[in-house]
């Protein structure tokens, strides 16, 4: 390895420490992302990208590997680059290594975001309910997790008395609150869930 090769590895490393620390991510996703991030260096998928934008996707791509799924527009927040250049990094480089990536699960979403709105558990635990109910009816393939996942609490805050929002919700998940109305509507709709508002 060359001096420049080793002081851009260093560099990346350093970067990737301080996204995953901002992220409060585990030493086993760093890890992970350190792995991913020196397979494309070994491969040469770095030459005419940025090191901070392939760093990112390097943990974007780490953190659906170990299952702590977090969006790109929060791996985004953290980074130096676009969630766009992240987007278009990850996808190059998950295709160059053949990473093998567990598609992440709306229900996955659940417990971080009801912590964010300080919701009691019985609110998550409903939450978990409609979503495994939407999945038996096929209603989550093809959408967003996120979007579904804040939709399902969204509507479970409401039937378990400790209602948040539309705008609360969209803020925790990083969407819009078009994408709830939108998502709420299908699953009260499809599930026959009777919402009083």
């Amino acid at each position: 390895m060359s001096n420049a090769t080793e002081r851009n590895l260093a560099f990346a490393l350093s970067e990737l420490d301080r996204m995953a620390s901002a992220l409060g991510l585990s030493r086993n996703v760093r890890e992970t992302a350190a792995v991913v991030y020196r397979k494309a260096v070994e491969k040469n998928l770095i030459r005419g990208r940025s090191i901070e934008g392939v760093a990112a996707a390097a943990l974007y791509a780490a953190c659906r590997q170990c299952n702590v799924p977090r969006t790109l527009d929060e791996i985004g927040e953290v980074s130096r680059v676009s969630r766009k250049e992240i987007g278009r990094t990850y996808r190059f480089i998950s295709r160059e290594l053949g990473l093998k990536l567990i598609p992440t699960s709306p229900i996955d979403y659940v417990p971080r975001f009801c912590s964010g709105l300080t919701l009691r558990g019985e609110v998550q635990s409903k939450a978990v309910e409609i979503l495994r109910q939407a999945s038996e009816k096929e209603l989550t393939s093809g959408r967003g997790p996120t979007g579904v996942a804040a939709a399902a609490i969204y509507i479970a805050s409401i039937l378990c008395g400790d209602r948040r929002t539309q705008r609360e919700v969209a803020e925790v998940a990083g969407i819009t609150e078009v994408t709830i109305r939108n998502r709420y509507k299908e699953l009260a709709e499809e599930l026959d869930i009777e919402i009083i508002l």
